[in-house]
């Protein structure tokens, strides 16, 4: 099965309502400049992309599933929202350099894309970037290792910029509690 298959089977009977922004996104809004570019990446159903339009930026949501993206589309349109929801597979074509004041990332993970999600974005631009930890203890996510961070992945990966905000509590005290087997991190290009 393609992934574009798998994903479309997915979103297929799926609601806009089903869709949410990131921790990392909705706890730190305060970060988010009052207008500019901003990328949903591996969008889905979009709830990072209506998010960030809610708060004024123009907004390119990417997926590689066309249902997920003609849902996006859909529900943009009809509610006024300043989102160009696209089909498009970012292995093959991720975003030039330095495009974006926003990139946003959640529950995805491409370790050949991160370098060059430092590059796209502008300067002062922030990524909020938020996924799964090999210290996952729930059944939500995947279970390959390929698509979990490792500790301090995040840290490492945009070690070029400036860090905002992190979260990554691993197995550290009450594990039953929190937002567990997950990492955020908010950094930020500064302009030279």
């Amino acid at each position: 099965m393609s992934v574009q298959l798998k994903w479309d089977q997915r979103y297929i009977d799926a609601k806009i309502t089903d869709t949410s922004a990131c921790n990392a996104l909705t706890e730190n809004s305060d970060l988010l400049p009052s207008h500019g570019d901003a990328l949903d990446l591996a969008c889905g159903l979009g709830g990072n992309a209506i998010f960030l339009a809610h708060h004024g930026l123009s907004v390119c949501a990417w997926d590689i599933s066309p249902v997920a993206i003609g849902k996006l589309a859909d529900y943009a349109a009809a509610n006024k929202l300043n989102i160009l929801a696209d089909v498009r597979d970012i292995d093959l074509n991720p975003p030039e350099p330095q495009t974006f004041d926003i990139i946003t990332v959640s529950y995805f993970l491409n370790r050949r894309l991160l370098p060059q999600l430092n590059h796209a974005l502008r300067p002062n631009g922030l990524i909020f970037y938020q996924t799964f930890t090999d210290q996952n203890l729930s059944s939500q996510g995947p279970k390959s290792p390929d698509y979990l961070l490792r500790p301090n992945e995040l840290l490492s990966a945009f070690s070029t910029l400036e860090l905002r905000a992190y979260h990554e509590p691993g197995l550290a005290g009450n594990i039953h509690t929190g937002l567990r087997g997950q990492a955020w991190l908010i950094a930020q290009k500064i302009a030279s």
